[in-house]
């Protein structure tokens, strides 16, 4: 039904932006009218502004971070022309364990797939052992 490797294929930029510290080029791969919530809670509109923040960023705080993923990155669709990719991963200068999880709401407009809204949520593991401890029914089936 979707087209997934047009949706990997736009992840994948999105990744090689990002290690190469190309605001410009992430910023594009972002719908003019995105919304991205950064994990602090930070929300940036348009990929212009996603760009132009994240590339004062790489040159600062982010500079020689790479991004990555762990494990499987989950793709499901709604139409042709929508889509929801899911993903667990982390940022640094070098790999290290997913502590957080993305969700991406991708569109397909003019046949180019784009981000259109972006969650970035901090994992807390050990909070999550806790409360699936005393409270086992609210585990995720998945």
């Amino acid at each position: 039904m979707g087209d997934e490797a047009g949706v990997r294929a736009l992840f994948a930029r999105l990744t090689e932006a990002w290690n190469r510290g190309d605001g410009a080029a992430y910023g594009e791969c972002f719908t003019d009218d995105a919304t991205y919530v950064a994990w602090v809670g930070t929300v940036y509109r348009g990929g212009e502004d996603i760009g132009r923040s994240h590339q004062v960023l790489f040159d600062t705080f982010l500079k020689g971070t790479k991004l990555t993923t762990e494990g499987d990155v989950e793709v499901r669709f709604y139409g042709e022309d929508t889509a929801v990719l899911t993903a667990r991963g982390d940022v640094g200068k070098k790999q290290s364990k997913g502590t957080k999880v993305q969700t991406f709401t991708l569109v397909r407009r003019n046949g180019v797939w784009k981000v259109a809204a972006f969650q970035n949520t901090k994992r807390h593991s050990l909070l999550e052992r806790i409360s699936f401890r005393f409270q086992p029914g609210i585990r995720p089936a998945a």
